[in-house]
Protein backbone atom coordinates (compact mmCIF):
# COMPACT_ATOMS: atom_id res chain seq x y z
CA UNK A 1 0.00 0.00 0.00
CA UNK A 2 1.47 3.36 -1.00
CA UNK A 3 0.68 6.57 0.69
CA UNK A 4 0.26 9.80 -1.24
CA UNK A 5 0.84 13.21 0.19
CA UNK A 6 -2.28 15.30 0.69
CA UNK A 7 -2.87 17.91 -1.98
CA UNK A 8 -2.01 21.44 -1.07
CA UNK A 9 -4.42 24.14 -2.06
CA UNK A 10 -3.17 27.68 -2.64
CA UNK A 11 -3.89 30.10 0.17
CA UNK A 12 -6.78 32.36 -0.58
CA UNK A 13 -7.85 35.46 1.28
CA UNK A 14 -11.00 35.16 3.33
CA UNK A 15 -14.07 36.14 1.31
CA UNK A 16 -15.35 39.62 2.06
CA UNK A 17 -19.02 40.32 2.51
CA UNK A 18 -20.65 42.08 -0.45
CA UNK A 19 -21.58 45.03 1.71
CA UNK A 20 -17.90 45.77 2.27
CA UNK A 21 -17.17 45.69 -1.47
CA UNK A 22 -19.95 48.02 -2.58
CA UNK A 23 -18.32 51.33 -1.57
CA UNK A 24 -15.07 50.32 -3.26
CA UNK A 25 -16.83 49.24 -6.44
CA UNK A 26 -18.74 52.51 -6.64
CA UNK A 27 -15.55 54.46 -6.11
CA UNK A 28 -13.69 52.57 -8.83
CA UNK A 29 -16.34 52.82 -11.52
CA UNK A 30 -17.70 56.30 -10.92
CA UNK A 31 -14.96 58.51 -12.36
CA UNK A 32 -17.11 61.00 -14.20
CA UNK A 33 -15.42 64.39 -14.36
CA UNK A 34 -11.98 63.05 -13.47
CA UNK A 35 -10.44 64.09 -16.80
CA UNK A 36 -11.97 67.56 -16.50
CA UNK A 37 -10.54 67.96 -13.01
CA UNK A 38 -7.11 66.84 -14.21
CA UNK A 39 -7.21 69.36 -17.06
CA UNK A 40 -8.24 72.10 -14.64
CA UNK A 41 -5.37 71.30 -12.28
CA UNK A 42 -2.85 71.17 -15.14
CA UNK A 43 -4.15 74.48 -16.52
CA UNK A 44 -3.87 76.15 -13.12
CA UNK A 45 -0.32 74.85 -12.72
CA UNK A 46 0.60 76.19 -16.18
CA UNK A 47 -0.90 79.60 -15.37
CA UNK A 48 1.02 79.74 -12.10
CA UNK A 49 4.27 78.80 -13.83
CA UNK A 50 3.69 81.36 -16.58
CA UNK A 51 3.01 84.12 -14.07
CA UNK A 52 6.18 83.19 -12.19
CA UNK A 53 8.16 83.44 -15.44
CA UNK A 54 6.64 86.85 -16.18
CA UNK A 55 7.69 88.13 -12.76
CA UNK A 56 11.21 86.75 -13.22
CA UNK A 57 11.58 88.09 -16.76
CA UNK A 58 10.57 91.60 -15.68
CA UNK A 59 13.51 91.95 -13.30
CA UNK A 60 16.43 94.07 -14.49
CA UNK A 61 19.01 91.42 -13.65
CA UNK A 62 17.42 88.80 -15.89
CA UNK A 63 16.99 91.29 -18.72
CA UNK A 64 20.67 92.15 -18.50
CA UNK A 65 21.70 88.48 -18.51
CA UNK A 66 19.51 87.72 -21.52
CA UNK A 67 20.71 90.81 -23.40
CA UNK A 68 24.34 89.83 -22.79
CA UNK A 69 23.60 86.29 -23.90
CA UNK A 70 22.04 87.46 -27.16
CA UNK A 71 24.89 89.90 -27.84
CA UNK A 72 27.48 87.19 -27.19
CA UNK A 73 25.66 84.76 -29.50
CA UNK A 74 25.46 87.34 -32.27
CA UNK A 75 29.10 88.39 -32.03
CA UNK A 76 30.47 84.83 -31.94
CA UNK A 77 28.41 83.80 -34.96
CA UNK A 78 29.26 86.80 -37.09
Amino acid sequence: MTRTAPRRTPLRPAPRPLAALRPLAAFRTDDRGAATAEYAIATMAAVGFASLLVVIMQSDEVRGILTDLVRTALTVGG
